[in-house]
C-alpha cells in the first residue's frame, strides 16, 4: 500500500511538471486557434492538477486513520472542517489560482517573444472564473421577495441588506479595513521569502516570538479577581459564531510537491512554522505544519493578471460563516448544515439530539454521522476502542474543548425547550414556523448576552461608550461583514485568558471527590469528558465559580496552548500562539503601528514610545530586540502587550477594533433584536429579562446561580435561587387564530413546509422545500374572501447529478440521484473519502481479482487432483 501512495505522489509531481512544461512550451501552442480555447484548456488542466492533489491527500489521510494514526495538525484541520459549499468555493478558488499562475508564466514568455501583452479582456477573465467554478460565488445572490424573507433571516446571512446582499453572508471575503501587506504586493505573506527585509530588518520567526515573549508556565498564571471562566468560554463561542476561515482544501503544494505535513518549504498552500535553530532536536522536524487559508475567488494570484500588479486584486480570505450574531453556532450557515442539524420528523421544529447518551434525562449534542471522520478520543470505558465521532453542532469546532461543548449543548437544549413551549402556545403553527420563531429568539439572546453582558466587560465602560454607544436603529449604509483584523488578531485576545485547568465542582461548588481537575490538553476533542464525567453540571459549576486567567503582559499564554495544543500519544504538539502570528502574516495583516494609526492612536517610533504603551519594560525590550523596528511588530502581539484599559480586559488598540466591529455587527444587521419590526414591544421587554444565568437554570440541574454568570462568585453568598432569576414570559408569543378566517391551513406539504406571515392586513403563507427538493407552483399565497388565491405548491426532487456547472461528485466518482439528495459511488476497489464526494484507493484488490484468484486456485487444484488421480490409477 505504501508503494501505491508513493507512486501516486510521484505521478502527481510528474504530471504537474509536464503540465506546466506544456503550457509554457511555445507561444504558437499557447495562442493557437483562439485565446478562449487555450484559456479553457489551461483551466481544465489546472482542475485535474488540483483534484489529483486533493485526492492524493485524502487517500493518505484515510490510510493513516485505518491505522488509527491522527496528528495534531489533522485535528486542527478537522476543527476547521467546513461544510460542502465552503469546500466547493475553496476548490474553485484553488483551480482559478493555479490557472492564473500558469497564464502569468505563459504571458511572461510570450512578452519576450513579441506575443500578447500583460493584459486580459474581461470576457476571458469571465471564462476563467466560470470554467473554474468561481463565477457563482463572485456574483450577488438573487434575494427572495416574500414576506417570509422580511420576517426571518436566511440561513446563509445573504440579503440582510437588500442593496448589498453579500454583506455579512457566508462564503464571502472578510472585510479589509486597511490594504493588506504582502511581500509581493498581492499574495505572499510577510516572512515568505528568506532574506526579505521589512524596514531594513528581517521578521523574527513566530516560534521565537512565542518562546521569548508570549509563553509562560502553567504554574505562573495570575487569576482574574472579577470574572469567571465562563467569560473566556463565551468569547470563544461567539468568535465561532462570527468567523471561520477555511484552510486550503489541498494538503500538498500546487504544481507538485511534498505533503504540507512533511515539508518545511514555503510552497503554497504550505507555509510551515520554522523552528529556531537552538531548539531543534537531532531527529525532530525543523518546522511545524501550517496550511494557508483559502483565497477568496478572484483574489491574490487569481487576480494578478499576467503579472501586472497595477491590475492585481490582492489575496483575500473567506469567511465560511455568516458575519452576524445569529446563533449560527446552533443552526449552521448553509442549507446543507441546517439539514443535518434539524429533526425533520418533529412537528415541534426541534433540533436533533444524541440518541445513544443522555445527561440525567437531558440531551447531548448528536454525534457527527458518517462519513465525517472519527477523530475524537476513544471511549475510555471500552478497552481498545477506536477513535470516536465528534459532536455535531452548527460550528465544526464544538468538540475542541469540553467547556465549549458545554455552551453548545446549553443552546441545543434551549432551542428545543423554547420550541416545545411555543408549539404548546400555538398548536396551529407548522414545524417550520416553530423552528423559525425559536431560532429567532435564540439569535436575539445571543445578541443580548454578548452586547449587554460580555462586550462592556472586555472593553470597559468608557471604551464601550466611545466605540459603540447607544443603539439608534438599523443603518443600511453600514457593512456588518467581519473584518480580517478582528477575526485574525483582535478577537483572539481571548486565547490569553484561557485557564490551563478544566475544573469540575460538586453540588456545593467544591472540588469534586470523583472528578478531579484536568489539564486542558487531556480534554481536547474528547466528548467523554462530558459523557463519562458527570455530564454538564460539574463542568458548568467550574466555569461559574472559578476565575478566568488574567491577561498579564509577561504571562500571555500558558504552556497548555503553546506546547501541548492537540497533543496526542507519540506525536508532537502544535503552538497556538505561533499559529496566530503565522495566520496574521498569511492574511497580510499590516503591522501594529499601522493599526494604531487607524484607531487614531499615536505611532510608536522609539523604545521610549513603546514603554508608554507597555508598562512592563522587560516585555517591551524583548519585543524591540526581536523586531528591531516597531512597524514590523505583528498586530496580534502588539495589541496583547498593551496596558489594559481601566475596568477592561483589552488595551486601547483591541478595544478600538473590537468596538468598531461590534458596532458594525449591530447597526448593519436588519434583524438586530432592537430594530423596530423584528419583535413586538412586549416581546422585546421579555427578551431583556433573559440572561445566560437563566439559560443555565432552565437547561441543567443547577438550582442556584450568580445573577451575572460572568462575575466570579463564592458559593453560597454570591448565588441566588433559580426561582429568583428573571425569565421571559412566552405568552407574548401567543398568536390568536382569526375566527372568521375563510382560508384555514393547508394539509402537510410533503418534503416541505409553510410559514404564515402578514403584510398590509393580509394573511399569507410562504412555502419552502427541504434541501434536495424544489418548489413547483406559487411560493407565496394570499388569503382572500374566496380562500387562498392559489393552490398549494408541491416539492419535487432535484436531480443534483444533472447539475453541470457545479457537479456534486468529484470526477473520480459516479453520481447517483437519490430522493432529496445524491450519492457518489466508487468503482471497486476505490472507496469514498471523508468528503463523501471523492474516490480514493481502498488498499485492497478489486473483488473481480479475488474471483479470478479463487477460480484460478480452483482450476489449479482441480487439475492437480485430476493429475494425481490419473497417476495413482496408472
Amino acid at each position: 500500500m505504501r508503494m501505491v501512495v508513493v507512486l501516486a505522489g510521484t505521478l502527481v509531481i510528474i504530471g504537474a511538471h509536464l503540465f506546466f512544461t506544456f503550457i509554457l512550451r511555445d507561444k504558437e501552442l499557447l495562442w493557437g486557434e483562439t485565446e478562449e480555447s487555450y484559456v479553457i484548456s489551461v483551466v481544465e488542466k489546472s482542475r485535474v492538477l488540483v483534484d489529483s492533489t486533493i485526492c492524493h491527500n485524502m487517500e493518505r489521510q484515510r490510510n493513516l486513520r485505518k491505522r488509527d494514526i491522527v496528528s495534531p495538525a489533522q485535528l486542527l484541520s478537522f476543527s476547521k472542517l467546513v461544510e460542502p459549499t465552503s469546500r466547493a468555493v475553496s476548490r474553485a478558488a484553488e483551480i482559478m489560482e493555479t490557472s492564473m499562475q500558469a497564464l502569468r508564466g505563459a504571458a511572461h514568455l510570450t512578452q519576450r517573444s513579441g506575443g500578447p501583452t500583460d493584459s486580459i479582456s474581461e470576457d476571458l477573465l469571465s471564462v476563467i472564473s466560470n470554467v473554474s467554478g468561481c463565477l457563482p460565488f463572485m456574483t450577488p445572490p438573487s434575494c427572495p421577495d416574500t414576506c417570509l424573507a422580511r420576517k426571518y433571516r436566511l440561513i446563509t446571512g445573504a440579503c440582510n441588506n437588500r442593496d448589498h446582499p453579500r454583506w455579512g453572508a457566508s462564503n464571502t471575503a472578510l472585510a479589509r479595513w486597511l490594504p493588506p501587506d504582502y511581500e509581493d504586493g498581492f499574495s505572499q505573506p510577510r516572512g515568505w521569502n528568506h532574506g526579505f527585509l521589512h524596514n531594513g530588518f528581517p521578521l523574527p520567526l513566530v516560534r521565537e516570538v512565542t518562546r521569548e515573549v508570549i509563553q509562560v508556565s502553567n504554574e505562573a498564571v495570575t487569576e482574574d479577581d472579577q470574572y469567571s471562566d465562563l467569560l473566556t468560554v463565551w468569547g470563544q463561542y461567539i468568535a465561532h459564531d462570527l468567523a471561520l476561515t477555511p484552510q486550503s482544501t489541498s494538503r500538498a503544494a500546487f504544481g507538485g510537491g511534498a505533503d504540507c505535513l512533511l515539508t518545511c518549504e514555503n510552497r503554497s498552500p504550505c507555509f510551515p512554522i520554522q523552528l529556531p535553530e537552538n531548539t531543534l532536536l537531532a531527529a525532530g522536524p525543523a518546522c511545524l505544519p501550517f496550511y494557508r487559508s483559502s483565497a477568496a475567488c478572484g483574489t491574490g494570484d487569481q487576480g494578478a493578471l499576467f503579472g501586472n500588479l497595477s491590475k492585481a486584486n490582492p489575496r483575500q480570505q473567506m469567511n465560511g460563516l455568516t458575519s452576524f450574531l445569529d446563533a449560527s453556532t446552533v443552526y449552521g450557515s448553509s442549507p446543507a448544515s441546517e439539514k443535518q442539524l434539524r429533526n425533520w420528523t418533529s412537528a415541534e421544529g426541534l433540533l436533533r439530539v444524541n440518541t445513544r447518551h443522555q445527561d440525567a434525562g437531558r440531551a447531548y449534542l448528536p454525534f457527527a454521522p458518517p462519513p465525517a471522520p472519527a477523530v475524537c478520543a476513544p471511549d475510555p470505558s471500552v478497552p481498545g476502542a477506536p477513535r470516536a465521532p465528534c459532536f455535531l453542532a452548527g460550528d465544526g469546532r464544538a468538540s475542541e474543548a469540553p467547556s465549549l461543548t458545554a455552551v453548545h449543548t446549553l443552546w441545543l437544549r434551549e432551542h428545543n425547550r423554547l420550541a416545545l413551549a411555543l408549539k404548546a402556545l400555538n398548536a396551529h403553527w407548522s414545524a417550520d414556523t416553530v423552528y423559525q420563531e425559536a431560532r429567532k429568539v435564540v439569535g436575539a439572546l445571543h445578541q443580548i448576552i454578548t452586547m449587554r453582558d460580555y462586550v462592556p466587560k472586555v472593553l470597559g465602560t468608557e471604551a464601550f461608550e466611545q466605540h459603540i454607544g447607544p443603539y439608534e436603529g438599523y443603518d443600511p449604509t453600514v457593512n456588518p461583514t467581519v473584518s480580517n483584523v478582528f477575526s485574525t488578531a483582535a478577537f483572539r485576545f481571548g486565547h490569553t485568558i484561557v485557564n490551563p485547568l478544566v475544573r469540575r465542582l460538586d453540588a456545593y461548588f467544591q472540588e469534586h471527590p470523583t472528578l478531579p481537575r484536568l489539564p486542558l490538553h487531556d480534554t481536547f476533542f474528547n466528548p467523554w469528558t462530558l459523557i463519562r464525567g458527570g455530564g454538564l453540571d460539574p463542568l458548568v459549576r467550574g466555569l461559574l465559580a472559578r476565575p478566568a486567567k488574567l491577561q498579564v503582559q509577561d504571562q500571555l499564554m500558558n504552556e497548555e496552548l503553546t506546547q501541548m495544543l492537540f497533543v496526542l500519544p507519540n506525536s508532537s504538539a502544535l503552538d497556538l500562539a505561533s499559529i496566530n502570528l503565522q495566520r496574521g502574516r498569511d492574511h497580510g495583516l499590516p503591522g501594529y503601528n499601522a493599526w494604531r494609526q487607524f484607531c487614531n492612536l499615536p505611532r510608536l517610533e522609539t523604545p521610549a514610545h513603546l514603554h508608554t504603551a507597555m508598562a512592563n519594560r522587560s516585555v517591551a525590550e524583548r519585543i524591540m530586540r526581536l523586531y528591531q523596528h516597531l512597524d514590523n511588530v505583528d498586530v496580534w502581539l502588539g495589541g496583547l502587550a498593551e496596558d489594559l484599559l481601566p475596568g477592561a480586559r483589552t488595551g486601547p488598540l483591541f478595544a478600538c477594533i473590537i468596538g468598531r466591529q461590534m458596532k458594525a455587527l449591530r447597526d448593519g444587521d436588519r434583524f438586530w433584536w432592537e430594530n423596530r419590526g423584528v419583535f413586538t414591544d412586549a416581546q422585546r421587554r421579555e427578551l431583556e429579562k433573559h440572561s445566560l444565568s437563566r439559560v443555565i437554570c432552565d437547561n441543567t440541574g443547577l438550582t442556584s446561580m450568580p445573577v451575572n454568570a460572568f462575575q466570579v462568585g463564592k458559593f453560597p453568598k454570591d448565588f441566588e435561587s433559580c426561582e429568583d432569576i428573571p425569565s421571559m414570559n412566552l405568552e407574548v408569543w401567543r398568536e390568536t387564530f382569526p375566527q372568521d378566517d375563510k382560508c384555514g391551513f393547508p394539509a402537510k406539504v410533503d418534503n416541505g413546509d409553510f410559514v404564515p406571515c402578514e403584510e398590509a392586513g393580509r394573511r399569507m403563507l410562504v412555502f419552502s422545500c427541504h434541501q434536495g427538493f424544489e418548489l413547483q407552483g406559487q411560493e407565496q399565497v394570499t388569503c382572500t374572501q374566496q380562500g387562498w388565491d392559489s393552490p398549494s405548491p408541491i416539492c419535487k426532487d432535484v436531480n443534483e447529478c444533472a447539475t453541470l456547472a457545479q457537479p456534486p461528485c468529484h470526477p473520480s466518482a459516479h453520481c447517483r440521484n437519490t430522493k432529496g439528495g445524491f450519492q457518489c459511488v466508487c468503482s471497486d476497489p476505490l472507496v469514498l473519502a471523508d468528503d463523501s464526494r471523492t474516490c480514493v484507493d481502498s488498499g485492497r484488490l478489486p473483488q473481480a481479482s479475488w474471483v479470478s484468484i479463487a477460480l484460478g486456485a480452483l482450476l489449479v487444484g482441480g487439475s492437480a487432483g485430476l493429475t494425481w488421480t490419473v497417476i495413482c490409477r496408472w
